[in-house]
């Protein structure tokens, strides 16, 4: 037995996991990790850093119910470590979802995982690293029982009001998903503010603009603050180049482009969403202000690169298995238990 009240395991220490590898430690939480790079840095904050793949070394570590949270670049790499875990996971033990995943992908999954008495959670994550390192915000569907197990994890890495168990499988997915795309439409507004700002006839201070829009304006935002953090060269976006200088050329994972397609398939109307989604496209062939304010936004609240990136572009061709709708999303009420946990006589 762990001299630790709570032990968890994740998987993906980059970004986003090793931020909350570092959090978790503080808060006196066991972290066992995985990744394929060197986490050294990690492992001098007290994180215990194995080579990915190397889950017998989780189950000896871990006592049940285990609880292993991926944080994973969308697509076939969630199947195969998922295939690889469940080799040597328990019944009653939870996987969470961190990434981006397509939410159809999360409920094939789900059952997958639930026809070995495995929990599979798909744990929306929203704040980037630097809420990841001080109190992240989730989103999670999937079995309530499950959510229970991991609720006490959850609950002490997220933000005060910042942890909802949505609904069934896919749910926490889904409304990420939806997230993204809100996201999306308020970067391109602000953008577009930008370049009303740049092409009018005052020349203003744009930091100062955007400096008393973050206090007590109608728009004030954290992406207003980050605006003026990119524009200041400040805190988190101290490493940002200067605006003229700033690539216009915007990289994203393309999970947005999913919600488009859903949405177009039920034809519910989305237009400031899917605009923003085409101004995107658009930023890959033009120069203008707006497309590097969003890029500003994007670096201060993802670390999100300027400019190309060739693993990004891979994941947004990549990130979605599933690409047919295989599943409808179910009701909670219509859920029957099935696996090996399924009480014999639901």
């Amino acid at each position: 037995m762990s001299e630790h009240n709570q032990e968890l395991g994740i998987v993906g220490l980059g970004k986003i996991g090793g931020n909350l590898a570092k959090q978790a430690v503080e808060k006196d939480i066991r972290v066992v990790g995985f990744d394929t790079e060197d986490r050294s840095d990690l492992a001098d904050e007290g994180v215990e850093v194995h080579d990915a793949g190397e889950y017998d070394t989780l189950v000896e570590e871990l006592d049940t119910p285990r609880v292993v949270y991926l944080s994973l670049p969308a697509g076939d790499l969630i199947d195969s470590e998922l295939d690889s875990l469940l080799e040597v996971l328990d019944e009653g033990d939870v996987v969470m979802d961190g990434g981006n995943s397509f939410w159809r992908d999360s409920m094939r999954r789900e059952e997958r995982a639930w026809d070995e008495g495995v929990y599979y959670l798909d744990t929306g994550t929203s704040g980037g690293p630097p809420r990841a390192s001080e109190g992240a915000c989730f989103m999670v569907g999937g079995r309530e029982e499950g959510f229970e197990i991991a609720e006490p994890y959850l609950d002490t890495l997220s933000v005060d009001g910042g942890l909802l168990h949505v609904g069934p499988p896919g749910s926490g997915h889904f409304v990420k998903l939806v997230h993204n795309g809100i996201e999306f439409g308020m970067l391109q507004s602000i953008a577009e503010g930008v370049e009303l700002l740049k092409s009018g006839q005052f020349d203003v201070d744009m930091a100062d603009v955007f400096h008393n829009w973050s206090n007590g304006a109608v728009i004030e935002s954290w992406l207003v603050k980050l605006m003026e953090l990119g524009l200041r060269k400040e805190d988190q976006q101290s490493d940002a180049p200067d605006f003229e200088d700033i690539p216009n050329y915007i990289e994203d994972t393309g999970e947005v482009n999913w919600l488009v397609s859903e949405a177009y398939k039920g034809e519910t109307p989305i237009p400031v969403i899917s605009q923003s989604v085409t101004e995107l496209f658009k930023s890959r062939g033009q120069q203008r202000h707006a497309y590097r304010a969003i890029a500003l936004m994007r670096h201060g609240f993802g670390t999100h690169p300027f400019g190309e990136d060739d693993a990004i572009r891979q994941e947004r061709f990549s990130g979605r298995v599933d690409n047919e709708a295989r599943h409808d999303l179910r009701d909670a009420d219509d859920m029957d238990p099935v696996g090996p946990l399924a009480d014999e006589d639901a």
